[in-house]
Order: structure tokens, then C-alpha cells, then sequence
């Protein structure tokens, strides 16, 4: 029992010995594999936290949204609809909505205006969930707007405080304050939104009293929905009826594209490292194999040297993984994703600097590790094995 202690202390006292003596080349790979691993990393955080912050939005919105059409293209809603919609069996909360881009025209910026009617107890709601101790009676008391952060920079940059004149479709001026801002959370969707009662979004627009952009609505029963379809088509000829689950897959489709620039790091990342595990393979054979020929001549098995180098080998991939990901952490859900995040996002309309929401998907870092854990191992232990099964005296040539 002593003398298997005594082996065991002395297996962990050579191998800490042999990772310090070779502490040169495995800074090397340590430096390179933390590079792959925090590049992956950082990709798979931000493309996850941004897929998850628009479902998660996603989900608090209307199941869908009527419109009418008119030679293929969007036109103006009759009011009188809503009524038509809300006596459909298994629909509820009908709300009508006014929304569009209004462009500034000197700097051919946009800011997407959405008018809501915000007499609806929904409606309202909705929007003193999305912002916290927002006084209605205040708001509604003037012509006020709520803004997105990029929308209330932009405005003081260009001199406009506290108000913004809207100029309208029939060439007059409307001012409208800016009563609040909303939310920092909700800059992915909202950095550039303006939100105002649905009748300050007409005059704006110029559209009729009896005039809406589009009719939100939902069914609670998902066994319906494919029902209340049809019947709004047999209701409505000209009408284009857009479901969430249509607005789901875009957003998978559209990190499915993004997804490619994932792609393109992993490959890159995966010739970095296939250099990484040729330096290691041509390292065992040139410095390493006379090591391997004395440990076998002074007693050591086959087995022993395996162990040895699996060992020392666990500790660098281990390390090289831990500081990747912690890395790719920080860089993202702390720092935000400098550069790399305005990859993801595109070219944005206004400056948009949106807080990462902290997401790991444990399965797929997992298989970011077997990955990358097992083919290194595979390149030190195989070479390994080979000189091992070698005579000693023929290894220390």
C-alpha cells in the first residue's frame, strides 16, 4: 500500500516536472487552442443570445397580423374589419396598429414609427410591461413619443432635445415630444423604434380616421390556427395574414445564415489547428523519442509512458479550454462583443449598443471540447504508443 503511494507521488512529482521542463511548447499550443476555442466560443454566444432575446420577444407579440394588399403590395387596413375579425369563433384580443419608416431625409436615416391604441387594456399593458413606471395619463395628457435609445442620440446630435417636428404627407409640421426612453434591454428590436398613440401615427402618416396599417390578434387554441386562416381568406379576397410561426422561422433562417460565418471560423480554426497537431506529432519524434526510450530502459511499461503523456496532455487541452471560454465570456457578455458583434448585427440604420444576454448551450460547448479534445489527444498518445513498442535501445538513437 506504501510503496503504491510512494509510486503514485512520484508519478504526479514527474509529470508536474515534465510539464514545467516542456513549459515552452505548451505555452505554444496553450496560446493557439485558446485562440480557436475563444473564437468559436464568442460566435456561439453572441448567434445564441441574440436568437434567444428575439424569440423571447417573439413570443410576447400577437400570434398574427392582418393586412390588406393591393397588386401584391401592403395598403392601408379599414378600420371597420376589426370588428369582422373579433366575430370570428376562437379569436381574441384584436387590436389595431399604424407603423412605417419616417425618413430624416438630410442624413437618409430611419426611424420606425408604431402607432397603438393605447385606450386598449391590452395594449397598454403591454407597453407599461415594456416600460417600467410609465405614468399614461401623463403621456397621453400631450403629443408625446417614446423613443429608442439610437433614435433619443441621434435627435440630440441633430439639435432636438426635448421635441422633433414630423413633417407630414401634406407638408405641415407636427412636434412631438420625447417624453421617455425606452429600455436599454430591448435595443435589438427597439434602437431605432418610435412608439406614439395610434392617432398621433395617422397624422403623421396621413392616414384616415377609419384607417389602420394593420389588425394584430391572437388565437389561444394552436389547433385553430391553421382554421381561423381560411376563414379570413373566404372573409377577405385582398388580405395577407402573417403567423409567428412565420416570423420563428425567419429568425432560424436568419441565424442559419449567420451561422455560416460560424462556418468560416471553424475552418479557419480547424487548419490553425491541424498545424498545432502536426507541430505536436513531429515534436514526439524529434525531441521527445530519445525521453521515451529511457523512461522504457530504466523500467517504465508501456502503459506507464501512456498514462504520462495522457495526463499531460488532458492538463493543456483542459486549460486551453477553461481560458477560451472564459475568455469568449467576458468578451461578449461583459465587454459586448467590440467588432465581432457588429459582424452579427449588419449594417445598422442608427448605432445600436445592445447588452448580450447571457446564454450557454452546454451541448454544443461540449462538443466544441470533444472536438477539439479528442483528435490532440489522438496526436500525442498514437506517436507516443509507437516509440513506446520500440526497443529502448533502438528509441534513444
Amino acid at each position: 500500500m506504501t510503496n503504491s503511494r510512494w509510486m503514485g507521488n512520484a508519478f504526479l512529482h514527474f509529470l508536474t516536472l515534465l510539464l514545467f521542463k516542456q513549459k515552452g511548447k505548451h505555452i505554444g499550443a496553450v496560446l493557439i487552442s485558446v485562440i480557436i476555442i475563444f473564437l468559436l466560443s464568442s460566435v456561439l454566444f453572441i448567434s445564441s443570445s441574440l436568437q434567444n432575446t428575439l424569440l423571447g420577444t417573439l413570443e410576447s407579440q400577437s400570434d398574427f397580423t392582418l393586412s390588406r394588399v393591393q397588386a401584391g403590395k401592403a395598403i392601408n387596413t379599414p378600420s371597420d374589419w376589426l370588428d369582422k375579425v373579433l366575430e370570428i369563433n376562437g379569436v381574441s384580443q384584436v387590436a389595431p396598429r399604424v407603423y412605417g419608416r419616417y425618413f430624416f431625409a438630410p442624413r437618409e436615416k430611419s426611424f420606425l414609427v408604431v402607432g397603438i391604441d393605447l385606450f386598449d387594456e391590452q395594449s397598454s399593458k403591454e407597453l407599461q410591461s415594456l416600460v417600467k413606471g410609465l405614468d399614461l395619463k401623463s403621456f397621453l395628457s400631450t403629443d408625446s413619443m417614446l423613443v429608442g435609445e439610437g433614435v433619443k442620440a441621434f435627435l440630440s446630435e441633430h439639435y432636438y432635445k426635448d421635441s422633433f417636428s414630423f413633417k407630414t404627407p401634406l407638408g405641415s409640421f407636427k412636434k412631438v415630444k420625447i417624453h421617455q426612453t425606452l429600455p436599454s434591454q430591448t435595443n435589438l428590436i427597439a434602437n431605432d423604434m418610435i412608439i406614439m398613440p395610434i392617432e398621433l401615427a395617422r397624422e403623421i402618416f396621413g392616414l384616415g380616421e377609419d384607417e389602420v396599417t394593420d389588425i394584430t390578434f391572437n388565437v389561444p387554441n394552436d389547433a385553430e390556427w391553421d382554421n381561423i386562416i381560411g376563414k379570413l381568406h373566404l372573409l377577405f379576397y385582398d388580405v395577407r395574414v402573417v403567423e409567428k410561426r412565420e416570423i420563428r422561422k425567419a429568425y432560424e433562417n436568419l441565424y442559419n445564415y449567420k451561422g455560416g460565418l460560424f462556418l468560416i471560423l471553424y475552418l479557419v480554426a480547424m487548419v490553425t489547428f491541424m498545424l498545432i497537431l502536426y507541430q505536436r506529432y513531429s515534436m514526439v519524434y524529434s525531441t521527445e523519442r530519445k525521453e521515451i526510450g529511457i523512461l522504457r530502459a530504466v523500467g517504465w511499461s508501456i502503459k506507464d509512458i501512456l498514462k504520462l503523456k495522457f495526463y499531460e496532455t488532458v492538463v493543456v487541452v483542459f486549460v486551453s479550454f477553461v481560458l477560451g471560454v472564459v475568455l469568449a465570456y467576458l468578451y461578449v457578455f461583459i465587454w459586448d462583443a467590440p467588432l465581432l458583434s457588429q459582424i452579427f448585427l449588419g449594417g445598422a440604420n442608427l448605432p445600436n449598443n445592445i447588452e448580450f444576454v447571457p446564454v450557454l448551450e452546454f451541448g454544443l460547448l461540449g462538443s466544441i471540447f470533444l472536438f477539439y479534445a479528442i483528435p490532440f489527444l489522438a496526436a500525442v498518445l498514437i506517436p507516443a504508443w509507437k516509440i513506446a513498442v520500440t526497443p529502448p535501445k533502438e528509441a534513444m538513437l
